[in-house]
């Protein structure tokens, strides 16, 4: 039992909240629960971040990546056991009056990111729709600046509301590849979709004209970070259409490394000592380990013709403000035939 009946006197704020949230369905490994929210959407804090606002339609992820960095998510809610943040999942009450509202505050310059934490797309959204919920309103909105990460084919169910959302917005969609062998796939990432399945969804979204990046990440010393493991997931993203991909080294927070350690020990034991002495001091690596990476991801990228970031461009019913003819617009995407 995850709690009593009545929530502990003892809880507030979000571990009160889940606490109270009915449970609405129980599977085999997965139980979801509604969790009630006074906002959805949440501005960004700490460390330096390419955009400024973000939104997680779900509290954990069933997708179960051994290197996850947003389990400590969960312990905002009490809840410190690592399975725990992709057994029991929390679908985000929606209201999309509320989200109007919240959504009219941010101003028009900021950028708002999908799925930073957990993933928009994972199994429960085909049961609750909290993101197609949250689209729809952005598709009647103009002028956002907006990304969206997910490891899910899914994400190709709503080509419509995303190319409505391009067209009076600046939307950049990224998809998550760690490698190409579906062995090792399995391994890191156990309930997460099959890296052809992730390429499927590139090449989709590209067709439709939607500007689609894929990320690499994380690179994880000695388990995915050979040239050659980076080329095929580069050599597939470019041949499915897009134009970037971008990489960033894994990074072990301690609630990560609840779960990655005890992965490496029955997986990769070998390496154990290794990731103890490079990560014993920070949870991010620095210095000449992430330079190799990056002059070994940028040899990649010209071999197949790729950026390292996406290129903004001008949406269809977007008039750009005065100030921003001063800056390099791309012409919007056409969809491929």
């Amino acid at each position: 039992m995850l709690f009593p009946d009545d929530p502990p006197s003892g809880l507030v704020g979000i571990a009160r909240l889940a606490a109270a949230g009915d449970l609405l369905e129980a599977k085999r490994r997965v139980r979801y629960f509604e969790l009630e929210t006074r906002s959805l959407i949440g501005r960004v804090s700490g460390r330096r971040m390419p955009f400024d606002w973000t939104i997680n339609p779900y509290r954990g992820c069933e997708f179960g990546c051994k290197y996850c960095y947003a389990r400590y998510t969960h312990e905002f809610m009490e809840l410190h056991e690592w399975r725990q943040f992709e057994e029991q999942i929390y679908a985000k009450r929606f209201d999309p009056a509320s989200f109007r509202r919240e959504l009219a505050k941010i101003p028009a310059a900021d950028s708002i990111a999908i799925g930073t934490a957990t993933d928009p797309y994972q199994p429960a959204e085909r049961r609750y729709r909290v993101t197609r919920g949250i689209l729809s309103v952005l598709a009647e909105d103009k002028r956002r600046k907006l990304s969206l990460v997910t490891k899910s084919g899914l994400v190709t169910r709503d080509l419509d509301l995303f190319s409505a959302i391009a067209r009076a917005n600046t939307l950049h969609i990224c998809i998550t590849i760690t490698t190409m062998n579906e062995k090792l796939a399995r391994l890191l990432e156990p309930y997460a979709p099959r890296p052809a399945n992730r390429i499927d969804a590139v090449r989709a979204l590209a067709s439709a004209g939607i500007r689609v990046a894929v990320l690499h990440n994380p690179v994880m010393p000695f388990i995915n970070d050979s040239e050659k493991n980076m080329a095929a997931v580069a050599e597939a993203a470019a041949r499915a259409g897009t134009g970037s991909i971008g990489t960033n080294v894994l990074f072990l927070k301690p609630c990560a490394r609840k779960a990655f350690f005890p992965f490496l020990e029955e997986h990769f034991p070998h390496q154990v000592r290794r990731y103890h002495e490079r990560y014993q001091s920070s949870a991010f690596l620095r210095g000449e380990y992430p330079k190799m990476i990056s002059e070994r991801m940028e040899r990649v990228r010209k071999r197949y013709g790729l950026a390292d970031r996406g290129v903004d461009y001008r949406p269809e019913l977007w008039e750009p403000e005065p100030q921003l003819s001063l800056f390099e617009i791309a012409p919007a995407p056409t969809p491929r035939s």
